[in-house]
């Protein structure tokens, strides 16, 4: 059978925000969609979804797998075993079957144990968030166990997305979102902790001010503004990703302690080797990702850019540190990376391929005390991230994440908005380049 909008219908298990996101602009293009969450979602997602032409929301998943041509099962990657095994029985025979999780091992694993035999089963992921547009992103798509019919009809369905398609394996998937994401996530994450362990909100201090710090502060909020589960998920189930947060706490922890005993030439022999490892030599005089007249533009604080004070930039330096440690090229990845990965490898090359601002950042680090406590804060918020991810503690981690979030929370709504301009502007730049 050929499957066409007029005969198919697509099913959505899993109406969180991005189940939402893909039942929206699905039924936009003509699809018709049958949806479905918690028994206990079931009335007001019916509720939100009445004025949604092409939007059929069910009781459960049952309802939705038996009617339905191609299934995306849209759940927390630490649930997806259990939702598989629960309703994967009653898919139709001959649907094709996916997953959103951003970790693939245990999404294809369950898939691979719960679904029927004569299920075919293509996986996708977007490789953002629910309100970033998705015309030009990557989406991967995950020919697992299907025809290449199948592969095609799903590329059909997920084409009105206007994004780009990057083919891989699950294997390969997690290895590349593990690179592109893990120590990215860690990064912000213990800004946040850090912050709020000093009792701080950094756009209300002056050494908080102006290019990068707009970047750290923005998309640390955007971050904390979001659900916990979306990069708990990545963090714990991906054995590659759990490595690089523990490569990254070690990389900030050895870093710091060259600061705090004073060894700069080994300081600086080390980040500079580091920064030559990740950042190819002769680039130079190439364009930055980013520049100051970005960066100064979008800004919490009120105070000018002229009382920002020199900042050793832990963070960065330690980032740059671990990629070389672990042999990552971040530009090897650029064709399936997240906006949020493209912001920060923007970020710390242009503090990298500005020599004077790199050394500015270094002897800072060795000379001035102004941000040691901010530093100390921030080891200690790396090392224990990783070891939340290392126990495997998915309570220890939402606990961590929601009481930071609820420390920041009262500056979402000005931060979204404005880390939403950012994003627009400055992902822009990075597509082009």
């Amino acid at each position: 059978m050929v499957f066409t909008k007029e005969n198919a219908m697509i099913g959505i298990i899993g109406m969180g925000d991005m189940g939402k996101m893909y039942a929206q602009r699905l039924s936009m293009a003509g699809w018709r969609i049958n949806a479905c969450d918690k028994p206990d979602s079931y009335e007001s997602l019916k509720t939100e979804f009445a004025a949604q032409k092409g939007v059929t929301i069910y009781p459960n998943g049952h309802l939705v797998s038996r009617i339905s041509d191609f299934i995306i099962y849209s759940v927390e990657a630490g649930m997806i075993n259990k939702v598989v095994a629960e309703y994967g029985p009653s898919t139709k025979v001959g649907a094709i079957v996916g997953g959103q999780t951003s970790c693939k091992a245990p999404e294809l694993a369950a898939f691979d144990e719960h679904l029927p035999s004569d299920v075919e089963i293509v996986s996708c992921h977007s490789l953002h968030g629910p309100k970033v547009n998705p015309k030009g992103q990557p989406l991967v798509l995950i020919q697992h166990r299907a025809s290449d019919e199948s592969l095609h009809f799903v590329e059909n369905v997920l084409s009105s997305f206007e994004s780009k398609f990057v083919y891989l394996t699950g294997a390969m998937h997690d290895r590349i979102t593990a690179d592109t994401q893990a120590v990215t996530h860690a990064a912000f994450l213990s800004m946040g902790t850090a912050w709020r362990a000093n009792n701080q909100f950094p756009w209300e201090i002056s050494r908080w001010v102006g290019g990068i710090e707009n970047v750290k502060i923005n998309i640390t909020l955007r971050i904390y503004s979001n659900k916990w589960h979306v990069y708990a998920g990545l963090a714990i189930l991906n054995p590659s990703a759990r490595e690089q947060i523990r490569q990254y706490a070690e990389s900030v922890t050895e870093l710091y302690k060259l600061m705090i005993e004073g060894r700069r030439e080994e300081l600086k022999r080390r980040v500079k080797a580091a920064g030559a490892a990740v950042f190819r030599a002769g680039t130079e005089g190439q364009d930055l990702l980013l520049k100051d007249e970005v960066l100064d533009r979008f800004s919490l604080s009120n105070g000018p850019r002229e009382e920002t004070t020199p900042n050793s930039h832990l963070s960065l330096l330690a980032i740059v540190d671990c990629w070389s440690k672990l042999g990552i090229v971040p530009y090897d990845h650029m064709i399936c990376s997240t906006p949020l990965f493209r912001l920060w490898l923007g970020v710390t090359e242009y503090l990298f391929r500005n020599p004077d601002l790199l050394d500015a950042a270094l002897d800072t680090a060795i000379d001035d005390k102004m941000f040691r406590s901010d530093d100390l804060e921030f080891t200690f918020a790396a090392r224990a991230w990783s070891d939340c991810v290392s126990f495997g503690d998915f309570e220890s981690y939402r606990d961590r994440f929601e009481r930071i979030q609820g420390y920041f929370a009262p500056r979402f709504p000005d931060a979204v908005k404005l880390g939403n301009e950012m994003m627009k502007t400055i992902l822009e730049k990075t597509t082009s380049n």
